[in-house]
């Protein structure tokens, strides 16, 4: 019973195995154990050709056996077709009578096969059109010059096309296939090469088919498929996909046959931009004469439009920019409206003074190495940070004017900027407050020892722009202006109003003198209305009569009686007149304070009641003395100098209100304790009951204007920098004609031959190069700007953001998109590029999104190296880089596998490819010969053999180098809001 039961297991086994291995070619459909097979083909597995007989007879007809190598030869089995029928394998019927007989001769009661007129007017006609209403046949010859010189015998196409199958005679007799599919077989002198099958297959007004989802197989060992190893076309048919179209012409009436073509994307790279050509093609399709009077009833419904659809890369990139100007539109309309509502908001007056200063115990230590890990001990266990300030406190009252003064290396630049609440990078502790009246924020201007000021502009201009970034928008432009000019005649240079400030340190421009630049840097800070100003070293490398003008400035602001100002400033060497300019006095040495009180000759009184310093001689500067003290201190005045005895009369009270602020902790409603050394982080700045002390507007931004108006106005200066210094942007033009006619000419009128083509390459790959290397400027302009940008930035004029669109539009527009216009233009016509305004717009297109990319990527070495030298290193390097991994000089899958991926990241490539890619898509034909040989083939394939582009990534190419304009472009704001910033 058992071995009974596993004798049928064994047999059911192998039948199903017979089952399942069976195969059907020509894509026949299996049915069971046995294949339904195309129109002319038959046999258990399809593989044999109907030889004779017509399609009503189906799998009645005969069909050739196979040859010893496999086979079915129609050639070598003499096949021939009945009268009324033609076409390899006799599918294609020629006349009504044919197609009437053919269902006569059938066994069967059906009125309408047998061609009799029943009333229905089911009476069969013959088809002879390129459109198909049921299911119709067509056989051409294939007429390619390249196909011809590789296989120089006949070879015909047979292609079946189902439409409605329903409507045909005999549905799966004389028709294959579901509603919208096609099946094609090639043959070569007789013998079938390949197959293939398509479906979603539409027909146009025009008769012309467009299927999807093409699908071919090559017959092993065949012609085509390997019987001539050199010229084995497998890789190529097999790997055939995507859209298949059939394009037919009109009908010759005298032949009743047609041309063709049969498109597919590495099929016309093959053969050229129409395919294969199919000369005297005959269609054929028995039909009822009642289908045509009807219109094909359901004919219709499968036809679709001539109208074509966008491809999906099209839509994407019609939603990325409509979505990207829908999101400026957004951001527009809100910074519109937020601008109109900061300048109808009430009035603010700013600007009210009565605002002291007081620190207690500030101490300033900087780290020897940045990094802990590597900090090093001595060997006494104490590390080897070196301290900058040691326990310095003081106080400054408003209308008083104090003079820090010292030796180099005092700390008298390092207190000024811990005061002014500057980023620090080393350690802080201790306690700055500002006592006031007033319940708004201290302001606090402050002045840096360099006159970092933009050259173009005039004096005036200058100072307007600060006044229109740093008050608030409430203030109309009008009282703006009032204010410039009153601050001109307070600071002296009413005279120099409309004259530009140029620039004296490298010689480029010179203008205003140094103590008018110093004037007006102290400008660009008084016009903010400050309640306290900080200046370092105002006098420095000025001469005495310039020193005098800006300490009366200076002195006539402190004892301003309307407003008066805490005025402090580091000295390093005044004059005696200077000196006595100053109401207040504090010495440092080593980071030591050694005195702190009145001015005058208290300090000298002071230091000789100690028996340690040596004595002031008579008519002595007394600044000249005061450093020659602090130069070299005794050791006990650096001990007790924390703690100076008491002295008489009011100096007597102002040294004990110092040792009180360095001994008692000031408590008051706005002190601000600054206390780092712990996570030896640097200070940011100063806050006050949590609120920025920038601007006098409490809970609101630390900009006095909102997003939209710094950018108008920075926009503003960008242009007249631009219209007034015109040498960079005539040299951009300039040199970019002056190329452009070069390489034009070098490339005059390439030609089609294969040489050509990598001529016409070369000349993609020199645009690119050049607006690799013509980029540099950016990185320049860049580095250039970036101490005014940090100034700015420093005082609150705008936001990083605001900056870099001013920035960007400023320079890409005139230095980076006139010039690659104009160098491509004059490039693109001379050298005979595609002749069509289409293909043109798409190749600016490609060359204008690759400078944005190039344009932001130096605009982020710049931002991200302090070092000029070391970006533009840098930047050059990656333009060879770039040149290295574009394809052009090495064929990029014949990197080694370890390098080959750094193609991906270079935008170069991408933009080659896509050029390359537009260029041969306009249907560029390459016209050689090889050895005698001749060559007709798209220039497609040459280019995938050259330099390996892919002939359908224009659009991916597209997008990649969008997502490099938009990292370079997110990474720039990144470093500029986070490390572009001053730090002292």
């Amino acid at each position: 019973m058992i071995s009974t039961l596993n004798l049928f297991l064994v047999v059911a086994l192998l039948s199903l195995s017979r089952v399942y291995s069976q195969s059907c070619e020509n894509y026949g459909q299996l049915n069971g154990s046995s294949c339904n097979c195309p129109t002319g083909t038959g046999g258990s597995t399809c593989s044999e050709l109907a030889c004779g007989g017509n399609i009503f007879e189906g799998s009645q007809r005969p069909f050739t056996s196979s040859s010893s190598g496999g086979f079915a030869n129609l050639t070598s089995s003499g096949c021939s077709c009945q009268s009324g029928w033609t076409g390899t394998a006799c599918n294609v019927c020629q006349s009504a009578s044919a197609c009437q007989n053919a269902g006569s001769s059938l066994e069967t009661s059906d009125s309408s096969l047998t061609g009799d007129d029943d009333g229905q007017n089911n009476t069969l006609i013959c088809n002879t059109t390129p459109k198909v209403w049921a299911s119709s046949q067509m056989s051409c010859s294939v007429d390619n010059p390249t196909l011809q010189a590789l296989y120089p015998l006949s070879s015909t196409l047979n292609i079946i096309r189902t439409l409605n199958p329903s409507l045909s005679p005999l549905p799966n007799v004389t028709s294959f296939g579901s509603a919208g599919s096609l099946y094609a077989q090639l043959f070569y002198e007789g013998e079938e090469q390949f197959y293939c099958k398509a479906d979603s297959c539409i027909q146009d007004s025009s008769n012309n088919w467009s299927c999807q989802d093409l699908l071919c197989i090559c017959r092993p060992n065949t012609t085509f498929c390997g019987g001539i190893p050199a010229t084995n076309l497998t890789g190529a048919i097999n790997t055939l996909s995507g859209t298949l179209d059939i394009d037919c012409g009109d009908v010759d009436n005298s032949t009743q046959q047609a041309t063709c073509s049969f498109k597919q994307a590495t099929i016309e790279s093959l053969f050229g931009s129409s395919g294969l050509v199919l000369n005297g093609c005959s269609f054929g399709e028995c039909l009822r004469q009642s289908v045509l009077d009807n219109n094909g009833t359901t004919s219709s419904a499968s036809s679709t439009s001539s109208q074509a659809s966008l491809s999906g890369g099209v839509i994407a990139g019609l939603a990325v920019v409509g979505g990207l100007l829908l999101i400026a539109a957004i951001f527009l309309l809100l910074g519109c409206f937020a601008q109109r509502r900061a300048r109808k908001s009430g009035y603010n007056e700013i600007g009210s003074g009565n605002v002291a200063v007081e620190w207690s115990n500030i101490t300033y230590i900087v780290p020897n190495s940045t990094s802990n890990l590597w900090r090093k001990r001595n060997p006494s266990g104490y590390n080897d940070d070196k301290v900058i300030l040691d326990s310095i406190s003081g106080r400054v009252l408003p209308g008083q004017m104090m003079a820090i003064l010292g030796p180099s290396g005092a700390g008298k630049t390092t207190l000024v900027e811990i005061l002014a609440g500057k980023h620090k990078s080393g350690s802080i502790n201790g306690q700055v407050s500002f006592p006031s009246a007033s319940q708004t924020d201290p302001r606090i201007g402050f002045v840096p020892q360099q006159d970092v000021l933009p050259p173009t502009l005039t004096v005036h201009e200058a100072l307007l722009f600060a006044a229109r970034l740093r008050l608030p928008e409430n203030i109309s432009d009008v009282e703006k202006h009032c204010r410039v000019d009153a601050l001109l005649q307070k600071l002296g240079i009413e005279g120099l109003k409309n004259v530009r400030i140029g620039d004296n340190t490298n010689g480029r421009a010179r203008g205003i003198s140094g103590g008018e630049m110093r004037r007006v840097s102290i400008g660009l800070e008084l016009i903010a209305s400050p309640d306290v100003l900080i200046l370092d070293e105002p006098t420095s490398g000025l001469d005495s009569v310039s020193a005098a003008r800006v300490a009366s400035v200076l002195h006539a602001i402190a004892h301003d009686q309307s407003s008066p100002t805490a005025v402090i400033a580091s000295i390093h060497q005044p004059s005696s007149q200077l000196y006595q300019a100053f109401d207040t006095i504090l010495v440092l040495s080593h980071g030591h304070s050694l005195y702190f009180g009145p001015g005058s000759f208290a300090p000298v009184e002071y230091f000789a009641s100690t028996s340690t310093t040596k004595p002031y001689p008579q008519g002595y500067n007394v600044a000249d003395y005061l450093l020659e003290v602090a130069s070299d201190p005794p050791l006990t005045l650096l001990q007790s100098s924390n703690a100076p005895p008491s002295a008489s009369g009011e100096q007597s009270k102002f040294v004990n209100n110092s040792n009180n602020l360095s001994t008692e902790k000031v408590e008051d409603e706005n002190s601000t304790s600054i206390d780092s050394r712990a996570s030896n982080r640097p200070v940011t700045g100063l806050s006050v009951n949590g609120k920025s002390n920038m601007f006098g507007i409490r809970g609101k931004s630390k900009y006095a204007t909102t997003f939209l108006t710094q950018l108008e106005y920075l926009s503003g200066r960008e242009w007249k920098i631009l219209r007034r210094d015109k040498t960079l942007f005539l040299t951009h033009v300039a040199v970019a004609a002056v190329l452009g006619v070069f390489c034009g000419g070098i490339y005059f009128n390439i030609n089609t031959t294969i040489a050509g083509f990598q001529s016409r390459v070369g000349c993609l790959f020199f645009l690119g190069a050049l607006i690799a290397f013509s980029s540099l400027s950016a990185l320049y302009n860049i580095v250039e700007i970036r101490p005014l940008f940090l100034r700015e930035r420093s005082a609150y004029y705008y936001s990083p953001t605001a900056w870099l669109l001013s920035r960007f539009l400023f320079d890409v527009v005139p230095l980076r998109i006139v010039p690659t216009i104009i160098v491509s233009t004059i490039t693109y016509w001379m050298a005979g590029l595609a002749p069509d305004a289409a293909h043109f717009f798409k190749f600016l297109f490609i060359l204008v999104l690759y400078t944005l990319a190039l344009t932001l990527f130096n605009f982020l070495l710049g931002t991200l190296f302090r070092n000029g030298g070391i970006a533009i290193l840098l930047s050059a390097l990656t333009a060879l880089y770039q040149m290295t991994y574009a394809g052009f000089f090495v064929h990029l899958d014949s990197i080694p596998p370890v390098l080959r991926w750094l193609q991906w990241l270079c935008p170069l490539k991408y933009c080659l490819e896509a050029l390359s890619v537009n260029e041969v898509g306009s249907g560029l034909m390459i016209e050689d010969s090889l050895q005698g040989v001749p060559v007709d083939v798209s220039a497609s394939l040459i280019m995938n053999l050259l330099f390996g582009f892919g002939e359908n990534n224009y659009y991916r190419d597209v997008l990649v180098l969008f997502a490099f304009i938009a990292g370079f472009g997110l990474s720039v704001i990144g470093i500029v809001w986070v490390k572009v910033r001053e730090r002292r």
